[in-house]
Formats: structure tokens, sequence, C-alpha cells
């Protein structure tokens, strides 16, 4: 049985990828951080699956932000994989907050490397990498080589956990990959988050909870794909005779407004009536075009997107639309895989 340690598995990639480890027989580890409150939803479906033993699922305490937590887990554990999804990862909120995000998602990478390296544990790494990383873009669409340009502190930090992990790489022989991933949603999305903010307010008004919704730049375009094709990804990457790093994409790119043109479209609402636009929305600098050329994962790992653009933003309207009615009867519960599928 295979041993894997996760960081952000509270998160939406970290759920979906649990579950996909747990499919496969592994035996999987969560870090999460010590906190009053529980913050694990989109994992608690988890536990309600008889197929899932308490001890195939193990949430420890950790913190990207302590080097002697991520060193002790991993001696201890002796994971054979480890996916490092952990990250202040709002691009807007860290225009807010640039030193803590430039702490969790840049250097918390290197804590994580440094514990592999010093512990001399045998294991491979995933560094979840973004599309961010390529900003102000220099070349369409963007592949594993073109230049870096970010124009975030989000995007800046991960700019320095991706070189870091190619320098582990090289200097130390490591197991360490990057999946540069681009816009990926699902039902399990962050409500901040701009197209879960779109799909949970067309539910609301459809439903009369909400009148108005309020968004910055509708013209910045975007490659969106779903995360549960995009978590598969991330394991394939593990799998392959030698670490390399990857783009996955869909290819496509589509703005805001055909988001909203879509998410409204299908609950038979005009988007044009309830969006308001808040110039706090805006970032301070903005990317305006991401698309990626995901032809290297398809060549070296088979990996293509399962799930298309309409597809992806109907699902989660609908996911919205049945978590909202379940609020109203006092039923709600998180959105489970077969939801997705």
């Amino acid at each position: 049985m295979k041993r894997a340690l996760i960081t952000g598995i509270t998160g939406q990639d970290g759920s979906y990828l649990a579950e996909l480890l747990l499919a496969k027989g592994y035996e999987v580890y969560g870090i999460i951080r010590r906190s009053s409150s529980f913050n694990t939803g989109r994992i608690d479906p988890i536990y309600q699956d008889p197929h899932v033993s308490d001890a195939r699922l193990r949430l420890v305490y950790g913190d990207l932000n302590d080097a002697s937590s991520l060193n002790k887990l991993i001696r201890t554990i002796q994971p054979d994989e480890i996916y490092n999804l952990g990250a202040q990862s709002h691009v807007r909120v860290s225009f807010d907050i640039p030193e803590y995000t430039a702490e969790v998602t840049g250097l918390g990478t290197i804590r994580l490397l440094e514990a592999i390296r010093e512990s001399g544990v045998n294991t491979k790494f995933y560094q979840a990498s973004s599309s961010e990383m390529f900003g102000k873009v220099l070349e369409v669409p963007q592949r594993e080589t073109t230049p870096f340009y970010p124009r975030s502190p989000y995007g800046a930090a991960k700019v320095y956990g991706h070189w870091i992990t190619v320098n582990y790489r090289e200097a130390y022989g490591l197991f360490a990959c990057s999946g540069i991933l681009f816009n990926h949603e699902s039902p399990r999305r962050g409500e901040t988050f701009v197209t879960r903010k779109i799909t949970k307010a067309a539910a609301r008004i459809k439903l009369g909870l909400q009148h108005e919704l309020f968004l910055g730049n509708l013209e910045a375009k975007r490659d969106w794909g779903f995360a549960g094709d995009y978590v598969e990804a991330m394991w394939l990457m593990l799998q392959q005779p030698a670490p390399d790093d990857y783009v996955i994409a869909t290819g496509e790119t589509h703005t805001v407004k055909e988001f909203l043109d879509v998410v409204f479209g299908h609950v038979g609402l005009d988007w044009k009536r309830h969006v308001k636009i808040d110039p706090r929305y805006y970032r301070p600098t903005e990317v305006d075009l991401l698309i990626g050329d995901a032809s290297h994962a398809k060549q070296k790992l088979g990996w293509e997107p399962k799930v298309r653009f309409t597809e992806l933003a109907v699902m989660m309207v609908e996911a919205d639309l049945r978590m909202e009615q379940e609020r109203l009867e006092g039923t709600r519960t998180y959105p489970k895989s077969s939801d997705h599928a």
C-alpha cells in the first residue's frame, strides 16, 4: 500500500486528490493547521464512505510556516509521495497580505524540500505551480518553456516555489515535479473565487435570496478546467520514470462575461440586470489573458481534460442550486464526488 502526504488536503484540489488516491488503494495523510474550528467540510464525505477505513485517511497537524513540524511528519510518516497543494491561493488577497503569501506559498515549498533532503526519505514530490506565474504573458499559448512574468505577490511566490523545486531536483537528485496548472474549478471551489462567486450568486438570485452580484474585470480571459481532471494529472506526474514539469490546461480561453452568459443563461436569468462593477475587485496589476498548451502532458502522461467549459459552468451552478435549496430546507451537505461525474 502506497502512502501519500498532502498539504492543503482541506482545499478544493486536496479533497479531489484524496478521493483519487484512496480509490487507488493509497494510505493518505493530510496536513491541517491547528484551529479552534474545523475546516474539513470538503473531505467530510470521505469519512462517510464505507469503503474508506479510518486507518487509510488520517489528518495530522502541521504548518508550512513551521519547518520542524514538516520535518517530523516526513520522518514519521515516510511517505512514498508528497503533494504540496497548500498555499495562500487567492490572487487578489495576495496584494493585501503579500508577506504572508510569500511565507506560505513560496517559502513553504523550500521547507518541505529541505525536510525531504535532510531526512533522506525516498519520496516523490509534487509542487503545485500556477498559470499566474506567466502573468503578463510573453507567448500565446503558454507552455513549459514560456518565460514567467508574474503580476501579483501570489504569482511571484509561485515562481519561487517552482524554481526552487527545479533547483532541488537538479542539485540533489530529488524526484520533484511541478504541475503548472491553469485555472481549475468545481462545486468545491472557494466562494470568494470569481467562478464560484458567480455560480453561487446566480443560484441565490434564482431562488430570490439576493438581487445583485459585485464583480471586477469582466474582460479577463482564463483557461478554465475541472479540478477533478487536474488532480489526475498530478498523480500521473509522480508515476513517471523520471521527474519533469508539465502545463495542465484545456487549451481554450473564455472571458468572465462568457462564464456569466453560461451560468445565468442556464438558470433563465439575464446577468446584465444583476451584475454591478466594483473597483475594489480590480487587481493593482491585471492578468489579461491565460491559455495553456498541454501537449507535453498529453504526449508524456496520456492526459487530456474530460470536462469542458460549458459543462463545468453548468455543473457548478447546478450544485449551488442544490446546496442553496438544501440550506433553505435545513438539510445542507457538502457536494460529493457523485455530484461531479
